[in-house]
């Protein structure tokens, strides 16, 4: 399912489309966390890079202009906190971290080498701004909800974002966190998962059928939105609306917890990896990353200049 506007969002907190400008700042960011991506797995000559490419909008939605943080002090008290759950989407979420200045865009090019502050699976006792250790899955809305309580508790202004997978909904832990966040009404957790259909053994649906997944964030009383993952406008106005909503409400971190279900598509971007029938770990021939940083250049440039 694949849509171009917000979903499941009530009228009353649809706010002012997002300008052309903002629009095209975050699409440029996030042009370029896919270049950086494609750097990266380069180095390696295979990876998650068809997830990193799939994500970059969200992540560049994100780091662009949602999250609270000082560049040169990755653990000031008063940040936002970003949790990576997918630990295996860290090349993404690394050249995130990159366009964001928290790490040189220098360093990119260890990925995934001896001594390397950036390991293939993130890791958060390497990386500056990686707060959690992803690599189980499930886990990771589980610690967002202990965080945003403990936030809370502190007297905090800072929000928790976690960033899970659609194969994450598989877990029971994921749903148990879920139900926890509504019952403590954590209007300071955001939720965002990239829906790209595909996980290690196959597609999601063939794994385990997980829809309709719309009605059942719903169900477990969260403020849910169901956007194209890869429509920059989209994205910004579903925050956009979690904005409007949190403001009306009075407090943050009293409330409603949030989610955007966000649908996407593996390798997007780059149509030679878009199309590549075993998506999840790909293996990519040496001639042909030159060819995909083209496509990545013509597409972007292409979309831009229309």
């Amino acid at each position: 399912m694949t849509l171009s506007s917000v979903e499941a969002a009530p009228a009353a907190a649809n706010s002012a489309a997002p300008s052309a400008e903002r629009v095209e700042r975050i699409r440029a960011a996030a042009y370029r966390i896919r270049h950086h991506a494609l750097n990266m797995g380069e180095v390696q000559g295979q990876g998650y890079v068809g997830q990193a490419l799939g994500a970059a909008d969200m992540l560049a939605a994100v780091y662009g202009e949602q999250l609270n943080y000082r560049a040169e002090d990755p653990h000031w008290e008063g940040r936002d906190r970003f949790l990576l759950s997918t630990g295996h989407y860290a090349i993404g979420h690394y050249a995130a971290l990159a366009e964001a200045g928290i790490v040189p865009v220098a360093e990119l090019e260890t990925y995934g080498s001896d001594d390397s502050r950036l390991p293939m699976s993130g890791m958060s006792t390497y990386t500056p701004g990686m707060e959690i250790s992803g690599g189980s899955l499930g886990h990771g809305l589980t610690i967002a909800v202990g965080m945003a309580l403990g936030l809370r508790a502190q007297g905090s202004a800072s929000r928790v974002i976690n960033f899970l997978s659609d194969g994450e909904l598989d877990e029971g832990s994921t749903w148990e966190a879920a139900m926890g966040a509504h019952h403590h009404r954590l209007g300071n957790l955001t939720a965002l998962v990239d829906i790209n259909a595909l996980q290690a053994d196959g597609a999601t649906d063939s794994v385990l059928r997980t829809e309709p997944v719309t009605e059942k964030w719903e169900a477990f009383g969260w403020y849910t939105q169901r956007v194209d993952g890869n429509d920059v406008g989209a994205l910004l106005a579903a925050f956009d609306n979690i904005a409007s909503r949190s403001a009306a409400q009075g407090s943050a971190a009293q409330g409603q917890p949030s989610v955007i279900l966000c649908d996407t598509k593996v390798g997007r971007g780059v149509p030679l990896l878009e199309t590549r029938e075993k998506a999840h770990f790909m293996r990519i021939e040496e001639h042909e990353w030159q060819i995909c940083r083209e496509q990545l250049t013509a597409g972007y440039e292409g979309t831009a200049s229309a």
